[in-house]
């Protein structure tokens, strides 16, 4: 995921274009696509949502993974691995030209990222999903504990780590 697009949409977009930038926070994102197979928009969903002090369970976690892996399957991944692939051309188009129609696609596939949030924001905007929790940090380890659970993986716990020592630097709108 990279986050370059304008800060407007909904709350959570604008909170994962803000959390996105902090220190640390890219990097662990990427750690747990790349090497735990997480999707960083729900990773994102579910700490917004721990922000908000909510704690999910490994039940919502799976119905809301059930609704938004399609457009992940159909419409990011594919993207994402065409932005990848033109990040070393074969020489036959002019490097200057390849790079940008790799930025272009670059930006499709923020958008398709920014729908994707923008279709979980309205699957669940009253009443947030979750239980109270008794901090955010809390809220944030359970939500990752659930996603975990859910998907069966286990994520690297200093990635998580990262993500959750970051929650206390962002401000929600």
């Amino acid at each position: 995921m990279t986050m370059s697009a304008p800060a407007s949409g909904s709350p959570f977009w604008r909170f994962s274009l803000k959390f996105y930038r902090l220190p640390g926070v890219a990097d662990a994102c990427i750690a747990l696509q790349e090497a735990g197979g997480a999707d960083v928009n729900l990773l994102l969903f579910l700490l917004w949502h721990a922000m908000q002090g909510r704690a999910l369970t490994a039940d919502e976690v799976a119905g809301l993974e059930q609704k938004i892996a399609i457009w992940r399957e159909r419409a990011v991944i594919p993207l994402r691995a065409i932005r990848r692939a033109l990040k070393s051309p074969q020489g036959l188009i002019e490097a200057g030209a390849a790079e940008a129609f790799r930025t272009r696609i670059k930006a499709v596939e923020l958008e398709a990222e920014r729908l994707q949030q923008e279709a979980m924001y309205e699957l669940v905007r009253e009443p947030l999903l979750g239980q109270a929790a008794p901090s955010v940090a809390a809220a944030a380890r359970a939500n990752v504990a659930a996603y975990a659970e859910a998907c069966g993986k286990d994520f690297a716990a200093g990635a998580v780590a990262a993500l959750i020592e970051a929650l206390p630097r962002i401000r929600l709108d």
